[in-house]
């Protein structure tokens, strides 16, 4: 396959809007081919999206399609094609998740968080996403066995404990929720900051946070400790973050990449005592990012609407819950972890949702360096996956902004400092929150760019970047993001103009 006169962007090769031919052979990306020829002159071409965090499998997704009916009578597609029927809108079916990413674009997908013991049935479900690449990150943070490793301070253990779980979960990294908050949860308790101790066990937050990372870089595992804070979703808790990322910021990775990755940090950037007097804490969250270089983000980007909050944080879905009087489900794991699942809805004229939906926007915008912050909505706790193109106008126009802010609670510009950012992200920072940064921080030396040898999974866009302005032309970028003109995955034409033409069934990244 030749790909003819398309503008790239590949930033991990230092290509920023070049017009150019990319080749395919055999599903790679080769320096010359031959074959089908795409005419993509004048369009804009970029690697296949990656999605660093989301949740697409395993029982709290499963859990979300049973306690939401409702959801499922949203996005229904019939069979058609070569697809199958598609359910849910926060929560869809499988089918649905593998045909939705590809329309955007989007290549490969990883399922953020499963036990060990359950993951028979997140596999089971990857295996049904179909044209996706994906993995699974397994969860370590409130394990028994990790955290009479990390008492008796015996690393060695701990990381041959790792590998085990790794390999027999066929997972891809190691996940942290909360660390020792499932334990005391338990207890009907939380831990309120990582230097609490776990009920029972003479270890905290902290030392589980530790040990884990340095039996992570022990074993030269690809990507680093994928972390949760403890204390995420209160107001105050920007203090818990950074005094977590000061942990961690003497620990020496054994690759060539950060020693944490901290999940959905508009979370977990939050000041205020309560409620009423929640506000932004973004600008403080940014600043150390950009002076400090061993941790990376995504963004858990709020949209307002419908979404499924899911997360192996139990104590604050419990939480969730009693805020919300929604229902809830709580699950526990004896021996490794807990999780729930709450619905919500995010309104715009209340002020906490517009303040929560500033902040995933100010850390995009106040943190200097791209290769540090990934695009994503944690689907589906701060919005569905499908609504990324939104994310992304919202981040390359400044009037977008100020027409949504218009429509907002009148109190939040004296909570956040969105307003007055006038910054508007280009193509090039794009490319790289959404595809070549992921790559990157998740250790994928085939994905994310077009080097010879690269995975040949690409996107389209029916957008003239020279003749497009993001700024002012946003709907037209929003449309255009929302169904590729053609998205190519391992050399296939998958999906063109948001229809799919075949759906072959990826790989399981491990």
């Amino acid at each position: 396959m030749i790909i003819k006169g398309g503008i790239v962007y590949d930033p991990a090769n230092g290509i920023f809007g070049e017009e150019m031919d990319l080749c395919v052979d055999e599903g790679r990306m080769a320096e010359d081919g031959k074959g089908e020829v795409i005419d993509a002159r004048g369009l804009l071409v970029m690697p296949g999206g990656v999605d660093a965090h989301s949740h697409i499998a395993g029982t709290k997704v499963n859990t979300g399609r049973i306690m939401r009916p409702d959801d499922a009578r949203l996005g229904i597609e019939p069979r058609s094609g070569v697809c199958r029927p598609c359910t849910g809108y926060t929560v869809p079916n499988c089918y649905a998740i593998g045909y939705r990413y590809a329309r955007m674009g989007y290549t490969t997908a990883f399922e953020a968080a499963t036990p060990i013991i359950e993951a028979r049935h997140t596999h089971e479900e990857l295996e049904e996403i179909p044209i996706l690449d994906k993995g699974a990150l397994t969860l370590f943070g409130t394990n028994w066995e990790v955290m009479e490793c990390v008492r008796d301070k015996d690393i060695g253990k701990l990381a041959a404990y790792v590998a085990w779980g790794l390999r027999s979960a066929r997972g891809y990294g190691v996940k942290i929720v909360n660390p020792g908050g499932g334990e005391a949860w338990g207890f009907g308790s939380n831990v309120k900051g990582p230097n609490d101790p776990v009920p029972n066990f003479d270890v905290t937050g902290a030392e589980i946070i530790c040990g884990l990372a340095q039996a992570n870089e022990m074993l030269r595992l690809p990507h680093s400790i994928h972390l949760h804070f403890n204390n995420l979703g209160k107001p105050g808790n920007y203090t818990t973050a950074l005094e977590t990322l000061e942990l961690l910021k003497d620990i020496k990775p054994s690759r060539m990449r950060q020693v944490v990755h901290v999940a959905h940090m508009q979370f977990s950037a939050y000041g205020g005592t309560s409620w009423r007097d929640f506000e932004s804490k973004a600008p403080v969250i940014a600043d150390y990012f950009n002076s400090h270089n061993h941790a990376t983000m995504d963004l858990g980007q709020l949209l307002f609407g419908s979404a499924t909050t899911m997360t192996a944080d139990a104590p604050l879905e419990y939480g969730n819950a009693r805020l919300t009087h929604n229902k809830w489900s709580n699950h526990d794991i004896e021996l490794e972890e807990s999780s729930g699942v709450v619905p919500m809805v995010y309104f715009r004229k209340m002020l906490v949702n517009a303040v929560q939906w500033a902040i995933g926007l100010e850390l995009a915008l106040l943190t200097r360096d791209p290769w540090k912050v990934l695009m994503t909505t944690d689907h589906p706790n701060g919005s569905p996956f499908i609504n990324y193109p939104e994310v992304i106008t919202l981040l390359m126009s400044k009037p977008k902004r100020d027409a949504e802010m218009a429509t907002l609670h009148e109190q939040l510009p004296k909570r956040t400092s969105l307003g007055g950012i006038e910054r508007e992200l280009d193509w090039t920072e794009i490319a790289i929150m959404t595809r070549a940064a992921p790559a990157r921080i998740l250790g994928l030396e085939d994905k994310g760019h077009f080097g010879p040898g690269a995975d040949a999974d690409i996107s389209i866009y029916d957008l003239r970047p020279e003749e497009v302005d993001p700024s002012r032309d946003h709907a037209l970028v929003k449309k255009a993001l929302a169904a590729a003109k053609y998205t190519i995955k391992s050399g296939i034409v998958v999906s063109q103009k948001g229809q799919i033409l075949a759906a072959p069934p990826g790989r399981t990244l491990r």
